[in-house]
């Protein structure tokens, strides 16, 4: 996938994880890995990029005597997810397009 594309869809993706609950990093590259492959070194430049967008907040927590990070999805995070729904509408329908005319030169 387009490195650009995979970007964006990767930031759906956590968007999505955290709209079900607040999670950690560990947690959340399991989640996103079951449709997309993500590593902790990619997961965290994502988290901080949404961060400083206003798309998701963190707060830590203790988990066995551990301070644990977690991030929350905000209201404009819940949006972002609403906009790539709508857009992806669009998408398919550029999909097909691409698809039929290919099936037509084939």
């Amino acid at each position: 996938m387009d490195t650009q594309r995979k970007k964006g869809v990767l930031d759906i993706c956590v968007l999505s994880v955290l709209q079900r609950a607040p999670s950690y990093g560990y947690l959340i590259v399991k989640e996103v890995s079951e449709c997309i492959e993500i590593s902790e070194s990619t997961l965290y430049p994502i988290l901080k990029r949404l961060e400083n967008a206003g798309t998701l907040t963190t707060y830590k927590q203790e988990h066995n005597g551990r301070m644990r990070k977690y991030y929350q999805i905000t209201e404009s995070g819940k949006q972002k997810i609403e906009e790539f729904l709508s857009e992806w509408e669009e998408i398919k329908k550029i999909y097909m397009f691409v698809e039929n005319r290919n099936k037509e030169e084939a």
